[in-house]
């Protein structure tokens, strides 16, 4: 039984997914930790999961919410720079404490969320490490937008040109979270990171994106790899919801995820958008608001300060979404079309890949009004296109079990033996308890 140390960024896109890989990881009979601030302590151990604090000087209980609070607020751009800050702040905590708390659990191996640094941290102390993907992979590759851009594919000299400057674009504005990185990693003697993909994995990088959903990559790295989502209901807190509400039209799902949620003006349009339609909208608030704070909106739809997402997607003829890569694969998991708002970091790359897949329509946050979000709600419930699109990627993701996937692929970049697996020989020296 190997000892596995596991890293995530703290907000819900990241440890849903990396708590259900830890599961899955444990049920092969194999010791995870996952190391995280306080606020993420609750959620984590009511996974089942081992947990040890890091960083409780820099972030103390209730540190999370307020920095949520204050990207709910932002749009575009200064997402990013706010994001990047935020990595920027958790990098250096990570750095500073990460080290000792490994050592001190006897940690063989690690598995670390691409958003998160401590890939660093594994170097440090001679550990093998794979890279997870919550999100769009990071790639070194000018045939693909980078992750958080919204343009199409195009392959053409002036696609690739544009691609290459969006990357160096990023580079510039993500340089603190480097400077940072790479003072440290000098002073521990490690090369210094010239690109984001640098921080990953020679082992293995494995995201949650199906390939599916992803632009064309003739020539994809051999180190890459593309699952399915890891969703496991058992780390999803049970949720209340007033069923005998639902009337029996079409149910339309509305959610902006529980980041970038905070716009009162984008909830009222979506209910706005859904009066006259023959569909019944429910509003999931991400935890942003109560719902009394909105009072009574256009068509009387259901809305509940949280949601049981899964539940509500089973049943929903479409879905109306900030293009989070959680709620997007949860959705197309089921088949059913949606319509993307996205609001700021990955998600305009995801709606990108969404509209090339024609399962969905994207509406821009800089060109949304009532009107426009209208027609692409309606069109995605009465052309049968979408719909059929929506299923296209459904039946392709369903020949792929993403989190025993990942779990075969940790497995082998570690060289890991599962419990009582007697014939998978172990590759390196990886401590077991």
């Amino acid at each position: 039984m190997a000892i596995l140390g596991a890293f995530c960024f703290p907000g819900t896109g990241h440890l849903n997914p990396m708590t259900a890989l830890a599961r899955r990881l444990q049920q092969r009979g194999h010791r995870v930790i996952l190391f995280g601030i306080a606020d993420t302590a609750a959620r984590v151990r009511a996974a089942g999961i081992e947990f040890v604090q890091v960083g409780a000087a820099d972030y103390p209980m209730g540190t999370l919410r307020q920095l949520d609070e204050k990207l709910s607020r932002l749009k575009g751009l200064n997402t990013f720079r706010f994001t990047v800050d935020r990595v920027k702040n958790h990098s250096r905590m990570v750095l500073r404490d990460g080290p000792d708390a490994v050592k001190a659990a006897g940690v063989g191996a690690m598995v670390v969320d691409e958003a998160d640094m401590a890939g660093s941290v594994a170097e440090h102390l001679g550990l093998p490490f794979v890279s997870v993907a919550c999100f769009p992979p990071l790639l070194a590759d000018d045939t693909i937008p980078p992750f958080c851009f919204g343009w199409g594919y195009r392959t053409d000299a002036i696609g690739r040109l544009r691609n290459r400057l969006g990357a160096r674009l990023l580079t510039r504005v993500a340089k603190p979270i480097f400077e940072d990185v790479n003072a440290q990693r000098k002073v521990w003697g490690l090369t210094p990171l010239g690109h984001s993909t640098d921080a990953l994995s020679k082992l293995a990088q494995i995201t949650q994106l199906p390939e599916a959903l992803e632009f064309p990559m003739p020539n994809r790295p051999s180190w890459l790899h593309y699952t399915g989502p890891f969703v496991d209901s058992q780390v999803r807190e049970p949720v209340e919801f007033p069923w005998e509400r639902l009337d029996g039209r079409p149910l339309v799902y509305g959610s902006m995820g529980t980041l970038q949620n905070g716009s009162e003006r984008v909830f009222r349009m979506i209910a706005q958008a859904c009066v006259g339609l023959d569909a019944q909208l429910v509003l999931s608030l991400g935890g942003s608001k109560d719902p009394a704070e909105l009072g009574e909106l256009p068509g009387k739809p259901v809305v509940v300060r949280y949601a049981p997402q899964l539940e509500l997607v089973k049943r929903a003829a479409a879905v109306v979404t900030h293009a989070g890569l959680n709620t997007t694969l949860e959705t197309l998991a089921e088949g059913v079309p949606l319509v993307a708002i996205p609001m700021g970091n990955d998600q305009p790359g995801v709606a990108a890949r969404i509209a090339h897949r024609r399962a969905g329509i994207v509406v821009s946050q800089w060109r949304l009004g009532v009107g426009r979000l209208r027609k692409a709600i309606d069109a995605v419930l009465r052309q049968g296109s979408y719909r059929s699109a929506a299923k296209q990627v459904q039946a392709a993701m369903q020949k792929v079990d993403g989190l025993e996937r990942a779990a075969d692929l940790i497995e082998s970049g570690l060289g890991l033996r599962r419990q009582g697996d007697p014939a998978r020989q172990t590759q390196r020296a990886v401590p077991v308890a």
